[in-house]
């Protein structure tokens, strides 16, 4: 049953004192990054954090926002520790969820997390139909322009082509060039190949 401390400055010249002082009083193992964003995949810190921690442990921050960038990340981590059996606790939001309280705020931040997610891809929802509706087009660019798709048909289906070698000389796959096929097919009018 070890409490694990985490402290993380983003700067160099950052000062980390007042996490470890507040640490220090809690912990009897603490783990540390400076000079890294809290969004930078790769914490040395941390990674050694988590591959100290044991089922019973709990690992133990300052602040929330010593350990995540965002919501949606401090879910997702303290989900992992959750399933390793191994609780949170934050010393300055009082959060920890060896207790039935700090469960809740757990459950409650998620529960806004997910809430933020579900807002998000409705708005984008309604964008893209917005964008639809008024003609505009809706993701990537083709691969290839409505020249190229009929050159490669005429290509491939008029003068017999090898589908592999056209699509290497326009640098697309070869599902790329079939695909072109049907939007030729309907601009033109042009019959079905068998």
């Amino acid at each position: 049953m070890t409490k694990v401390g985490y402290a993380r400055v983003s700067t160099v010249d950052q000062n980390i004192d007042l996490q470890m002082m507040a640490l220090r009083g809690v912990c009897t193992r603490i783990f540390e990054d400076q000079g890294l964003s809290g969004s930078t995949a790769v914490r040395p810190g941390l990674n050694a954090a988590m591959r100290f921690l044991k089922p019973g442990d709990t690992l133990v921050v300052w602040r929330l926002d010593r350990l995540g960038r965002s919501i949606q990340d401090l879910i997702r981590l303290i989900e992992r520790l959750r399933r390793r059996k191994v609780e949170f606790q934050s010393i300055t939001e009082a959060i920890d969820t060896g207790s039935a309280g700090g469960r809740l705020v757990f459950h409650l931040l998620a529960a806004m997390a997910e809430f933020e997610r579900q807002l998000i891809r409705e708005r984008t929802i309604a964008g893209i139909a917005a964008a639809k509706a008024r003609g505009t087009r809706v993701g990537r660019p083709p691969a290839l322009s409505e020249e190229d798709r009929r050159a490669a048909y005429h290509a491939v289906i008029d003068v017999g082509e090898d589908v592999e070698e056209v699509a290497r000389r326009y640098r697309v796959h070869p599902r790329t060039i079939l695909r072109s096929f049907a939007s030729v097919r309907s601009s033109s009018s042009l019959p079905e190949q068998g």
